[in-house]
């Protein structure tokens, strides 16, 4: 994508993470910008994509950067979808941890997302033999 410059470990000011995080329809997110804010400053890794000045895509990870990764939120502007911009967030993370064994991340069941998370590498972890779990806290 021409003219997109990403920058590794700026956290972007409050408003531009409530906008961006507003046009994917993570409201749970913005409705305690002041815990959004605190998770970005306990991530082990932010990844932004910057058309001019505006914020136009971000990824957060958090792991040890050792042993695990594990990439918690990528978002890109609605407005730049399919232009390459989250497929450049995920191989600059993968760059940076490229000796890091387990490289995980969860994601909604939803054919697109399953297609570029599979483009970009990933497989479900059915495909290891292995299984998942989450426990959600939805208060």
């Amino acid at each position: 994508m021409n003219n997109i410059i990403l920058k590794n470990n700026e956290i972007p000011d409050i408003k531009e993470l409530y906008i961006i995080y507003n046009d994917a329809g993570w409201t749970n997110y913005t409705n305690d910008l002041d815990n959004l804010l605190k998770a970005y400053y306990s991530s082990l890794s932010v990844i932004t994509a910057w058309k001019d000045n505006e914020l136009v895509g971000i990824l957060r990870a958090v792991g040890d950067g050792c042993t695990i990764i594990y990439i918690q939120d990528i978002i890109v502007k609605e407005s730049f979808h399919r232009k390459g911009i989250g497929k450049l967030l995920i191989n600059e993370l993968m760059n940076e941890y490229k000796n890091v064994r387990q490289k995980v991340l969860l994601t909604e069941n939803q054919p697109n997302t399953l297609a570029f998370y599979k483009s970009c590498g990933f497989l479900p972890v059915e495909k290891y033999d292995h299984v998942s779990f989450i426990n959600y806290n939805f208060e």
